[in-house]
């Protein structure tokens, strides 16, 4: 008699935790937009948003730890005039956000250290290109202020946000239709799209070329979704001709069968993937779900083994993704995912029961840091490289120095958009004055809660 070998792993039993009701972000009006990105971008010291808005486009940036009910007049990020389809974190600087958008333009925004006192309507640069909506923005993961954008018009423009200015195209000679989902390998020398036409390419940005395609990953006809994983490998979901959703590894070299394919339900919600390169952890997000999938890839047959699933009541509409220098270590937090409800955005911390208290280096190898590793100008001109690793072991503290330096490399666009001011306050006077206008919004909002308060009563006698 055969014995089922269960296959060991330490993430076997890896489980999801929703925060406490004092730790979401409750009373926000998440956007309604039906499109298929997260609508959620998060960084180590703020969590972002896209939420409905009257006469334009905006979207909200709190500070991390300003959980709990979020006032109605909280300022928001709203400069464009249609609206917000896609926004994303720089990776190599915290307070540097970039925002897509039906009104055809990209824009990139400096969000002040302890969020918005007033609503902020100006952007450091404004890049324009696109002649239809752009639903997808990716900055490089190893190179300073290099932004990827994708638009309706079936382009994709690599921009130097530094001088404001679009240095690659891939014209819709590549695409000839709508582009679902665009990706970065690590290092930043291809990116894998998938899109309409059902054919999903690796392309090398800087020459033009689609180095790989694969027709049909998937049978069915609704989005495919595609991005890198470890090893030279892609993964992709997407829908069976009978409408199964399904999840699918591929190797590079080898595009004519996947190593692994799976199929998972029946809900047409599409699938959003994250993957974890430390842990080689994948999560599937759908859209209009109620669950969070992982799955462990290994260099092994059958190289994807499902391990778990995270459920809760209420379906999601939108998924941000923390990266791992935003976790919790001590806890053996893995991931941490912020659930976007009708009006309420929910982190939910993914942890590996452990009983010791110590650092666990097997959890925890070395993460990619906020430094870029190149500067727009070496990426251009044919170089490479991997992103720069941090230990996690005493926690993640940004540096000052780090965010100065950044900024310095976005300076060039703020002047392409704005002349230089003549008397530039010094920094002393600037604290004064953001300093006198959180106090004055402090007051705004008490005195907005007891005009609340008085109308309740008002209204109950």
């Amino acid at each position: 008699m055969s014995r089922q070998v269960v296959r060991s792993s330490k993430f076997r039993h890896v489980f999801g935790q929703p925060a406490k009701a004092d730790q979401c972000y409750e009373d926000v009006r998440v956007s309604q937009t039906t499109w298929d990105s997260g609508f959620c971008a998060v960084n180590p010291k703020f969590v972002a948003l896209i939420c409905e808005a009257s006469g334009g486009g905006a979207f909200l940036v709190l500070p991390l730890g300003k959980t709990g009910r979020v006032d109605k007049n909280v300022p928001t990020v709203c400069g464009h005039t249609a609206p917000v389809l896609d926004i994303a974190w720089c990776p190599h600087n915290d307070n540097v956000i970039a925002s897509g958008s039906e009104d055809c333009t990209v824009m990139v925004w400096e969000i002040p250290d302890g969020g918005l006192v007033l609503p902020m309507r100006e952007p450091v640069v404004t890049l324009e290109g696109h002649t239809k909506r752009v639903g997808i923005i990716a900055w490089h993961p190893t190179a300073q202020n290099v932004l990827l954008s994708a638009g309706c018009d079936n382009v994709i423009l690599v921009w130097d946000v530094g001088t404001g200015a679009a240095v690659l195209t891939l014209g819709a000679d590549v695409h000839p239709d709508t582009i679902y989902s665009v990706d970065w390998s690590r290092d930043g020398a291809l990116i894998c799209t998938s899109c309409r036409d059902k054919r999903v390419r690796l392309i090398e940005p800087r020459k033009g070329t689609v180095v790989a395609e694969k027709d049909r990953p998937h049978e069915g006809t609704r989005p495919v979704r595609a991005v890198f994983v470890s090893d030279g490998k892609i993964l992709t979901t997407g829908f069976s001709r009978m409408s199964e959703r399904q999840v699918a590894l591929w190797d590079t070299k080898q595009l004519e069968e996947p190593l692994s394919l799976q199929e998972l339900d029946t809900s047409s919600g599409v699938l959003l993937p994250f993957f974890d390169p430390d842990t080689n952890i994948v999560y599937l997000c759908g859209k209009g779900d109620s669950s969070i999938r992982y799955f462990e890839i290994t260099s092994e047959a059958p190289f994807l083994h499902y391990l778990s699933m995270f459920s809760s009541k209420e379906s999601q509409r939108g998924m941000g993704y923390m990266p791992k220098r935003g976790l919790e270590v001590n806890k053996c937090e893995i991931a941490r995912f912020y659930k976007l409800h009708e009006r309420k955005c929910e982190p939910i911390a993914m942890t590996v029961p452990r009983k010791s208290d110590l650092f666990q280096e097997d959890l925890y190898p070395p993460t990619a840091g906020p430094d870029a590793a190149l500067t727009a100008e070496e990426w251009l001109g044919g170089r490479d490289a991997g992103p720069l690793l941090i230990s996690l072991k005493d926690g993640y503290v940004p540096s000052k120095s780090r965010e100065l330096r950044v900024n310095r490399g976005l300076d060039t666009g703020r002047r392409k958009t704005a002349p230089e001011a003549s008397g530039t306050p010094s920094s002393d006077v600037v604290s004064r004055l953001e300093e006198e206008m959180r106090k004055l919004q402090a007051t705004v909002q008490e005195l907005q809660k007891r005009l609340d308060r008085l109308e309740e009563t008002v209204l109950a006698k």
